[in-house]
């Protein structure tokens, strides 16, 4: 089949290279070079991942192994241990907060323990049965570690009130402690390691930027060419006089061509819906830095808009190449400007000196209870007319690489069937 594959992020390079062996498929990305969210740049010969910070590793064999049927894991990669900080009242402590509450103050450590010990003897619920997202934070966490760390660390992150977040939407992306672990992890002062990325790998030379570079290699990209126009001819969908078989839509779904947005009228799907989808951008300061041996410091306090530094320079010590301090990404949520990043970086550890900055105006997406119903049904309609939506965006769920990867699959197999 010819096959039309409209964004290239790490979910429109994955795609196009699981079917371009058995297809001809063709590549549209809006911008000058492929890569979206993973894309990186030397500055100073310093490597920048202007949006985050993007590692690799997953729990699901079929992605491990595809992944590493393209890239020699021995020879072009590192393998790291994550090391994620918390900075809360001036000091650096452990992360996951609830395993270090030995760090904390008397009075909240009373408050918190208390609780904790008030909602072991309520009747248990599975964590998808609260309502939204505050009051699974609540219900698990208690009172006083949602207020002084759950609370403002994610408002931060996600400018919206949790409320209005549904639980379906955060399956997979949560921590769900028992008390006794808590208990047991302050009393031996044990590391977290059972999150998906407590290891990782990272490329030893360009980070993310290697992946995006080795992906689309064989691949047939037309740069800044965004896609806006789709028309049926003669049952064929045409884009650029390109008569395809079928579509793959990777970019956003807020943005679908007029005539995918025909469709789902046609069939009674309420387009007005996709104006609702809520999106944050992230701002991001590339800075130099003193050394340390941290990946991710997590900042809750509202002392600060940051609300993480991302260690690259700690990932391979290729991305400190031009000079002889660490480099790190400090990231905000919004469009913050240079000038209250360069001030808001003062209140930081680490003496961090500004490099390079990014904005981004689509990083995270925010469903809320209509949305995954939304998307299935929407789904539905397009893939009767041979169109399939794929990734972050089209989807509107945060993936992060594995993830994307793995819808990649069942885009591929329902393609192939």
């Amino acid at each position: 089949m010819k096959i039309a594959v409209v964004g290239t992020g790490i979910s429109g390079l994955s795609i196009a290279n699981m079917l371009n062996d058995e297809h001809e498929v063709f590549l549209f990305e809006k911008e000058s070079d492929a890569g979206g969210l993973i894309k990186c740049d030397r500055v100073n010969d310093c490597l920048f991942h202007k949006v985050g910070g993007h590692v690799f590793n997953s729990r699901n064999n079929n992605v491990l192994e595809w992944f590493w049927s393209h890239f020699d894991k021995d020879n072009e990669f590192v393998k790291a241990t994550r090391n994620a900080k918390v900075f809360f009242d001036n000091t650096i402590i452990g992360y996951p907060i609830e395993n270090y509450l030995y760090l904390l103050d008397k009075k909240i450590v009373k408050d918190v323990i208390k609780e904790l010990l008030e909602l072991q003897n309520k009747p248990k619920i599975s964590p998808f049965d609260y309502a939204n997202f505050e009051d699974f934070l609540k219900g698990t966490f208690g009172q006083t570690l949602y207020e002084v760390y759950f609370k403002p660390y994610n408002l931060k992150i996600w400018k919206t009130d949790l409320s209005t977040v549904s639980m379906e939407w955060l399956e997979g992306k949560l921590p769900m402690p028992l008390l006794q672990e808590i208990i047991e992890n302050n009393f031996f002062r044990q590391e977290e390691s059972e999150m998906v990325h407590s290891t990782f790998f990272y490329p030893k030379e360009n980070g993310s930027q290697f992946i995006v570079d080795r992906l689309k290699e064989n691949l047939n990209i037309f740069t800044s060419n965004n896609v806006i126009d789709v028309q049926n001819v003669s049952g064929k969908l045409n884009i650029n006089d390109i008569n395809f078989d079928k579509v793959i839509y990777s970019g956003d779904i807020r943005k679908l061509p007029i005539y995918f947005k025909k469709l789902l009228v046609e069939n009674n799907i309420e387009i007005q819906y996709l104006d609702t989808l809520r999106s944050n951008g992230t701002s991001n300061l590339f800075c130099e830095t003193d050394d340390s041996d941290i990946s991710w410091l997590y900042i809750p306090e509202p002392f600060t808009k940051a609300h993480r530094i991302i260690y690259t320079g700690n990932f391979s010590e290729t991305n400190n190449r031009g000079t002889n301090r660490k480099t790190c990404v400090v990231e905000f949520s919004g469009n913050v400007s240079l000038e209250e990043m360069h001030e808001e970086i003062k209140k930081l550890p680490g003496n961090l000196t500004p490099i390079a900055h990014n904005y981004e105006p689509n990083s995270y997406v925010i469903q809320d209870y209509k949305t995954r119903s939304f998307i299935n049904a929407a789904k539905v309609v397009l893939e009767k007319n041979n169109i399939f939506l794929l990734g972050r965006f089209a989807e509107w769920e945060y993936y992060n690489m594995d993830k994307a990867v793995e819808a990649a699959f069942a885009v591929r197999d329902k393609i192939n069937q």
